[in-house]
């Protein structure tokens, strides 16, 4: 039974792998991504839910890897409205959106490109897509991933907050933020919470790591700007690793971590 375990989780491990090597690879595919890679997350999210009731068939039905599904589809929700369609019918508003509140920020008297097409696929591929899939990977067995996928939720939530409060006015995924990602967020680390694995100090650490994803992005975004040639790779090759980094970091030592 370990060994048929260990299998199947080599073996998902691998289609991991071969599904963002066709998002990241190229392969003449990104001119389409680029534009429409929130569609391909907006179709997806049924077949994810489908994967959730498979899952809770054969465990129990809320559990690290459950949780993880949950926040994942809720993300995918935020980035509809997000890069979509906005609650005004706007497609694609929030890039134009923050490079004009960052434009703001740093005192252009125009409003400059500082976000590329490329840098908001890449974002939301590795700090949603691939770390919600790692979470779901890592299951039970590592709740941390769980705890950092309800992090990037929830910081996410508070930087829009922040910035409508700060602006007064509505910002491309706001509506989702408030109504999706609070209530969702907060109830994933309630319930991992009620097991011992999901320690305070795993929580603080979590929303470090979420936190500090955010300003890895905006910096990263900002420092682009102020070189005449940007290292997109680096920045990208920076946001994947620290991606990847919570599927590996601070092991569950406790027993598995099914939620009552």
């Amino acid at each position: 039974m370990a060994k048929t375990v260990h299998v199947t989780k080599g073996l998902s491990l691998w289609a991991l792998i071969a599904a963002f090597a066709f998002l990241w690879v190229p392969l003449g595919q990104h001119e389409f991504l680029l534009q429409h890679w929130m569609k391909v997350g907006t179709f997806m999210a049924p077949f994810l839910v489908l994967v959730a009731f498979s899952v809770s068939a054969s465990e129990k039905p809320i559990n690290a890897r459950s949780i993880s599904l949950a926040l994942l589809v809720a993300y995918i929700l935020h980035q509809f409205e997000e890069h979509w369609v906005d609650i005004y019918g706007h497609g694609y508003a929030f890039k134009p959106y923050l490079n004009e509140f960052l434009s703001g920020l740093l005192g252009y008297a125009q409003v400059q490109e500082l976000m590329s097409d490329m840098s908001v696929f890449v974002i939301n591929t590795s700090l949603v897509w691939l770390v919600g899939a790692l979470a779901v990977w890592r299951g039970d067995g590592h709740t941390f991933a769980a705890l950092c996928m309800a992090a990037i939720v929830i910081v996410n939530a508070v930087s829009h907050i922040g910035a409508g409060l700060m602006s007064g006015s509505y910002n491309p995924g706001l509506l989702t933020a408030v109504l999706v990602f609070l209530p969702v967020g907060i109830g994933s680390y309630v319930l991992l919470a009620r097991n011992e694995a999901a320690t305070v100090g795993l929580v603080s650490a979590s929303l470090i790591w979420g936190l500090a994803a955010h300003l890895i992005m905006v910096g990263g975004i900002l420092a682009m700007s102020q070189m005449s040639d940007p290292p997109e790779t680096v920045f990208f090759a920076g946001l994947i690793a620290w991606s990847i980094l919570p599927a590996f970091i601070f092991p569950n030592r406790a027993r598995n971590v099914v939620v009552r």
